[in-house]
């Protein structure tokens, strides 16, 4: 799951669309009118959002408004800080070739 979070994130549209929807509920047309994307870009990229768990949808008449889930932010912050964790407290031994 955070190997999907990070992957999904990645890519810097879906970065720019998770950072709108930090600040707000918003529906494709406010992210296409945002990010200057095509509505169908910005479609398939909230689909791979929602895959992933990072947003949710919410039907508003004949919109659809996305909202961040802030928890799918938080576990994968929580896997990168055990990971830096653990390579800080490893001694980093080399091994032998």
């Amino acid at each position: 799951m955070n190997a999907d979070v990070l992957r999904v994130l990645a890519d810097p549209l879906r970065a720019r669309i998770v950072e709108l929807l930090a600040e707000e509920a918003l529906c494709t047309c406010h992210l296409v009118e945002e990010t200057g994307a095509r509505q169908t870009n910005v479609s398939n990229h909230l689909r791979q959002l929602r895959e992933a768990g990072i947003v949710e949808a919410e039907p508003c008449g004949r919109f659809t408004y996305y909202r961040l889930v802030p928890d799918a932010l938080h576990r994968a912050a929580a896997h990168l800080t055990a990971l830096a964790d653990k390579a800080r407290a490893a001694d980093q031994p080399r091994r032998p070739c």
